[in-house]
């Protein structure tokens, strides 16, 4: 009887610790915000066409998926105007953004829609074989890449393509997320993947 006793002791014990020590860890383990500001990501305009009408918009969320062949991916938010033209079109630019890139240039392809201004306007560009704008002022490389799938991420799409051009421009140091934030204290745009209410 009295090791019946202990025994149910025992389990009510470790039930009551077990329910005390998971609302400390949830009291320690909180949602930390600030931690994906820590995760590290290059700032890159990314461009693509329709009908003779190029557009482009800021991204942090560009990245290589494959070497055999070179393969990379690119986080487009549907509402981007940009994003019908790369779904139409079936490629995408990509001009690595160099560290000295001013906020003016940033803050047009960041914060204003290819709907309302023409951001080629006034920009040193070139047009890559596939058709594709891209940046020749403050950025440190050009990447375009054909589109072979299309991943549906509810309020964005990955477009996921193969390498079809390249070029490095210059050796100037790439703008970084992190340097974005912190050094030039930038914002992040509503339509990007990162973006966090009042950050």
């Amino acid at each position: 009887m009295q090791k019946v006793l202990n025994l149910t002791y025992f389990f009510w014990y470790f039930k009551i610790t077990t329910n005390l020590m998971d609302v400390i860890f949830k009291g320690i383990f909180m949602l930390d915000i600030n931690a994906i500001f820590k995760v590290t990501y290059g700032l890159y305009i990314v461009t693509s066409f329709l009908n003779e009408k190029h557009n482009g918009f800021i991204a942090n969320t560009f990245c290589q998926v494959n070497s055999e062949p070179p393969t990379f991916q690119i986080i487009v938010n549907k509402n981007n105007y940009t994003y019908d033209m790369i779904l139409k079109s079936g490629f995408y630019g990509v001009s690595v953004l160099s560290q000295d890139a001013p906020f003016k240039l940033i803050g047009l392809f960041g914060f204003k829609s290819g709907k309302d201004v023409d951001k080629m306007v006034g920009l040193n560009i070139k047009i890559s074989q596939e058709g594709v704008a891209l940046l020749l002022d403050y950025s440190v490389a050009h990447l375009v890449c054909k589109v072979f799938k299309t991943v549906d991420v509810n309020s964005h799409s990955i477009f996921i393509g193969n390498l079809t051009e390249s070029e490095v421009l210059n050796d100037k140091i790439p703008l970084t997320y992190d340097y974005y934030r912190n050094v030039i204290k930038g914002k992040t745009s509503k339509n990007a993947p990162t973006y966090v209410a009042n950050s």
